[in-house]
């Protein structure tokens, strides 16, 4: 597949509590604002949060499965946390090839996720180092 700017792949995900508690277990981020109902609830977001890092890794996945896909390798990535993600909200990450150095074989992309409501969560940049084909 050739790469070109522009082009563009999304990949979309509901987040259960098993994600969230088996994503806490991996990483070890065991804040209770991600696993505890009772302390959720006294914070000002009122139930528990999906992982920001977690919400990020769709990203990940859409580089490494959809664009340019299998082979990519992450160079850097930029967050920017914009809204808070909740177990059983459907967020889908997009990402967009804005500048392509074929030479190189370097893309840099623009990362979104937004919830089902259309809500931009996250945003950032990706550069990656774009498989041989």
């Amino acid at each position: 597949m050739s790469l070109a700017v522009g082009m563009k792949a999304t990949r979309t995900k509901t987040f259960t509590d098993e994600d969230v508690r088996g994503f806490a277990q991996v990483s070890g981020d065991v804040n209770p604002v991600h696993l505890d109902d009772g302390y959720a609830a006294q914070t000002r977001f009122g139930r528990r949060l999906v992982h920001g890092m977690l919400t990020a890794s769709l990203i990940s996945a859409a580089l490494a499965n959809d664009l340019p896909g299998e082979g990519t390798v992450y160079m850097s990535q930029t967050l920017q946390f914009k809204a808070p993600v909740f177990i059983g909200d459907t967020i889908t990450a997009t990402v967009e090839i804005t500048a392509y150095r074929p030479e190189r074989r370097i893309a840099t992309l623009a990362t979104t996720c937004t919830n089902q409501d259309g809500q931009i969560v996250l945003t950032g940049e990706a550069m990656v180092l774009a498989p041989e084909r």
